[in-house]
């Protein structure tokens, strides 16, 4: 990079833009102490502090494996200088709409394995749930303590040009990415610290405290003992699950850790067998009990599903909680919202076409150049056509497919995410963003102000995901600029909501 200028390049035309209004001439109001920083800055400085960033990661082992990389090598988590500023208005906003969703769908979770109120009501086709992969018929009548399934659900908002936040999809089998979160405020608070003290930017570091309250108060046990399960260093989240681990306090096991007698779950140490109470899994239900779902898992814990079912220990999230990230349910959640609460959405949906519908299958064919189309289990990016980036041949191929399994897909018109200005070799440039912010379930609902925004850095790109070339950043819900008290804050201060726990 050869020019010391960092003005930020103005996004395309029609994209909305977090910093930048329009054609790039005016500044958005929350960014714009961010802006004048920017001015007394260079490109080298910059260069500087991101090379700086990049040799922390390297130190903590932050890294990922790219999709499609023969040769296996980890990479860094690519993490950008620039922060994505949320003005505290519309945080309250999408903390609303978080609460109201993720409160939805657990009743949702509850009645599908219950009375299934919302089938007999004919909200939702029955075939849609009962024969869907991730139903678990296991957990039909099993009582779930406090009738909370999911107790950690990440969710993904995008930004469209019309400036509204959408719902991209819902995360509650394992939800990761908050590692990342925790990493990068550490990191710009160590960088920056004089933009820290330029704004009231709330904290996230609390997370895990938040997340061990949680899982406490997931059982009816007083002093629970709560351990967090690992499928093992070969997983490609095997950082953050070590990560949580050591800033919980808690032990970090593998299934061959854990044994069942008596229906109930112990942990081995070498003071000799403890019982344990909750366990927060980070892997998907049919490795979890070879004795009851794959009998090849040797990640898994056998007996463990026969303990769950008497109620001896919590699996946190649930068994069975996989139906409700499903893409094919994802249409349904508004109707979730106005059936067991009694109240209009308020985060939107993204307009989705179900394939396995006649009439939606027809359409999605005739306009597969112009939509982004999704495996319904699919994760990480990857089962995916976005028709407007996708060569003929591409299309064609994916074609073939669609029609051959049309059940296994849904569809959804080509969104003009959000852009945020990001340090890259052209300078400070647009690049596309989501969030995924990370909503707590226990007594309360609880959400860190803020989440992992995600960013594509390939120019034009809307894919976000880090396994396929994008990135993070951190992201700093910071007061309205005209409730911001002359010299800012330190980076530390809080506010709270009793009816979300935000501490």
């Amino acid at each position: 990079m050869t020019s010391t200028s960092l003005k930020p390049i103005a996004p395309e035309r029609g994209i909305y833009d977090e910093m930048l209004v329009e054609d790039g001439a005016h500044t958005r109001p929350h960014y714009r102490e961010y802006a004048g920083w920017l001015e007394s800055t260079t490109a080298e400085g910059m260069a500087a502090k991101r090379a700086e960033a990049d040799l922390i990661f390297r130190r903590i082992g932050i890294t990922f494996s790219v999709h499609g990389d023969e040769s296996g090598t980890e990479r860094l988590i690519p993490s950008d200088v620039v922060p994505r500023i949320i003005p505290a208005g519309e945080w309250s906003f999408l903390q609303r709409g978080l609460v109201q969703r993720v409160t939805a769908i657990n009743r949702f979770l509850r009645d599908i394995y219950h009375e299934q109120q919302i089938l007999k009501a004919g909200l939702i086709p029955e075939d849609q749930i009962v024969a869907n992969d991730q139903y678990q018929v296991a957990m039909i009548g099993i009582r779930v303590p406090y009738d909370t399934y999911a107790q950690i659900v990440g969710v993904d908002i995008v930004r469209h040009s019309d400036g509204d936040y959408y719902v991209l999809e819902d995360n509650l089998r394992v939800p990761s990415g908050v590692s990342y979160m925790l990493s990068n405020r550490k990191m710009m608070m160590r960088l920056f610290p004089d933009l820290f003290r330029r704004y009231r930017v709330r904290p996230v570091d609390h997370y895990p405290a938040l997340l061990l309250q949680t899982l406490r108060e997931s059982t009816e046990v007083d002093e629970p003992t709560v351990v967090l399960l690992t499928p093992g260093r070969f997983n490609s989240a095997y950082y953050e699950h070590t990560f949580l681990a050591q800033q919980m306090g808690i032990e970090l096991v593998e299934g061959q850790d854990l044994f069942v007698k008596d229906a109930m779950v112990f942990m081995r140490t070498t003071s000799g067998p403890q019982r344990v109470d909750v366990i927060y899994r980070r892997l998907d239900d049919t490795f979890l009990d070879p004795l009851a779902f794959r009998p090849d898992s040797l990640l898994g814990v056998p007996g463990l599903l026969a303990a769950y079912r008497l109620g001896n220990v919590v699996i946190a999230n649930a068994i069975g909680t996989g139906v409700a990230d499903d893409k094919s349910i994802y249409p349904y959640v508004p109707e979730m919202i106005r059936f067991y609460l009694g109240e209009e959405p308020i985060l939107k949906n993204v307009p989705t076409w179900q394939c396995r519908r006649p009439d939606d299958l027809r359409y999605v064919l005739d306009h597969l150049a112009e939509l982004v189309v999704k495996e319904v289990h699919g994760a990480g990016g990857y089962g995916m056509l976005v028709g407007p980036t996708a060569a003929r041949d591409e299309i064609e191929r994916f074609r073939a497919v669609l029609q051959a399994n049309p059940g296994n897909y849904i569809a959804q018109p080509t969104l003009a995410l959000s852009s945020c200005p990001t340090f890259v070799e052209e300078g400070v440039a647009p690049r596309h963003i989501d969030l995924r912010p990370f909503v707590l379930v226990g007594r309360d609902v609880r959400i860190v102000p803020g989440g992992l925004t995600r960013v594509a850095l390939r120019r034009g790109s809307l894919v976000v995901n880090s396994s396929q070339g994008g990135g993070t950043k951190d992201t700093w819900v910071v007061d309205d600029p005209a409730d911001a008290p002359d010299g800012g804050g330190d980076g530390h201060s809080a506010a709270s909501s009793a009816r979300t726990g935000e501490a």
